[in-house]
């Protein structure tokens, strides 16, 4: 069974089950070489030097976790999921963003800052990180559904 969360009500909902797409798995791969590159091309171009606050990375997870808070509410309930939907979401939310977003390389320089003797701003990082990724969700979710309801 599949669930997703809704997080003005602080619950999972089992969504509609259905038989995987063939399109699926490879929408995800494509989705994911596409924000795996975009990501790439971010932190090449904006890598904070070894020891210090790792900004890039913090912004990418941020707006991954704004992104997909706001392509899971523009999808609509549980209820409402089509199979284009679906698709959507496995190309676009696990795919794109799953690809974009990092937590491999967030866990890695908090332990590289713990490491260079600096273990106050690897708490400050993951505290941040956390917070910062979580508020964007749900502001990317408030976002969306405040747009949807001005619709006529």
């Amino acid at each position: 069974m599949w669930f997703t969360f809704r997080a003005a009500d602080a619950e999972l909902l089992p969504m509609p089950t259905a038989p995987p797409s063939r399109l699926v798995l490879p929408l995800i791969f494509a989705g994911g070489g596409l924000g795996s590159a975009a990501r790439w091309g971010l932190e090449a171009a904006f890598a904070s030097p070894p020891g210090t606050f790792p900004w890039c990375t913090m912004a990418i997870n941020a707006s991954g976790s704004l992104l997909l808070g706001a392509l899971l509410a523009g999808l609509g309930a549980p209820a409402r999921v089509t199979p284009a939907r679906r698709l959507t979401r496995a190309c676009l939310g696990t795919g794109v963003l799953g690809g974009f977003t990092t937590y491999s390389a967030f866990a890695l320089e908090a332990v590289e800052l713990i490491a260079a003797g600096r273990a106050w701003l690897a708490a400050a990082y993951v505290a941040a990180s956390v917070g910062v990724g979580v508020a964007a969700a749900l502001a990317g979710g408030a976002a969306v559904r405040a747009t949807q309801r001005r619709r006529p």
